[in-house]
């Protein structure tokens, strides 16, 4: 009797994204969590804050509506920026950050509070800069 094999199944594009959405978004606590702690060197937490800042910021530096680099500019700030804080915080203070991610579930009062201080840093920027360019 000849053995029947079944045919490999590759996950859908659906799936596939899906996938890589949520390990952003873990990606994204594990910074976040990661700038809080003091073995962190001062550059690694700027850069984490801002990439976390970014990737939750409601306004991006390119609008969405732009065809093809308004989700281009979100598809390689934000990798780029956890790339690079990866490089720069020690192994070890990662590992932690990794498993209280994991541990820990979102608190969504506090996100929403992050957002606000986000658009709120956005628009006295904003401001700033339209000070200086008037003035």
């Amino acid at each position: 009797m000849p053995m029947v094999r079944k045919p490999m199944t590759q996950p859908s594009l659906r799936a596939r994204l899906t996938g890589w959405a949520h390990a952003l978004k873990t990606e994204i606590r594990v910074l976040a969590i990661a700038a809080r702690d003091p073995r962190t060197p001062w550059l690694a937490k700027a850069l984490a804050l801002a990439t976390v800042a970014y990737a939750l910021s409601p306004i991006d530096l390119i609008p969405d509506f732009v065809p093809v680099l308004g989700l281009l500019d979100d598809l390689i700030i934000v990798p780029a920026g956890i790339w690079l804080v990866l490089r720069l915080v020690p192994a070890e203070v990662m590992a932690e950050a990794r498993s209280r991610a994991h541990e820990t579930t979102l608190d969504r009062t506090r996100g929403r509070t992050a957002a606000v201080l986000i658009v709120a840093v956005w628009i006295a920027s904003a401001l700033a800069v339209m000070l200086w360019l008037f003035s």
